[in-house]
């Protein structure tokens, strides 16, 4: 029999895993065998979540305060919960096989995001895809355009340099076409030389005789 300091600790830890989840399933675990008992618990660990059989009074205790409060309320039989802080679909699925297999384990009822979900809402959730689907799905779909994005991208730097490349051409073949131009022309013109004035006549004799 557990001390009292011991029961506190399991209502602690409880309630601090419940104040984190985002999806619990409550399920009946009478006449379930260890070995599926193992099965299970293994299931759920690889979906990234938890499960463990609980006494009523424990799992309305841990969940007063906490989200899950409305479903753990007023608990009666055998109950157990699953639990995870990842993806809800992921656990549906796994929960939802294990209960084709075992006849004994049964869902009860379940919360998702703060809302109370039905059994057929539980195995409508395990009929939806998961999250790596999704992802997987969304990625194809993303592949080929991408593929293309990444493709321009390569080749804008190479396009960038030709541009440039012919730009400084164009401009170095338009100055040569000009130095050309006045080279075959001969010399630069010159301004016309003014008219000679006689030895020893000054300007202003110049402009007399005139």
């Amino acid at each position: 029999m557990k001390k009292r300091s011991e029961k506190q600790q399991d209502l602690d830890n409880l309630k601090s895993e419940l104040a984190r989840v985002s999806t619990v399933i409550l399920t009946t675990f009478q006449g379930i065998t260890v070995q599926n008992d193992t099965k299970l618990r293994r299931a759920v660990q690889a979906a990234g979540g938890k499960y463990q059989v609980v006494k009523n009074t424990l799992a309305e205790r841990a969940g007063a305060g906490t989200p899950t409060e409305k479903l753990l309320k007023d608990l009666k039989g055998t109950n157990s919960i699953a639990y995870s802080a990842n993806d809800p679909v992921a656990l549906a699925k796994a929960l939802t096989k294990i209960a084709k297999d075992v006849p004994a384990f049964q869902f009860k009822a379940g919360l998702v995001e703060g809302r109370v979900i039905s059994i057929a809402e539980i195995q409508q959730l395990a009929n939806l895809p998961s999250k790596e689907e999704l992802l997987s799905k969304i990625m194809f779909l993303l592949n080929a355009p991408a593929q293309r994005i990444a493709m321009a991208l390569n080749a804008l730097p190479r396009n960038l340099a030709i541009t440039v490349s012919e730009a400084i051409k164009a401009n170095k073949f338009a100055s040569t076409g000009a130095s050309a131009g006045d080279a075959g022309s001969g010399e630069k013109k010159s301004e016309p030389a003014p008219e000679a004035v006689p030895a020893g006549t000054t300007e202003a004799s110049t402009e007399k005789g005139q």
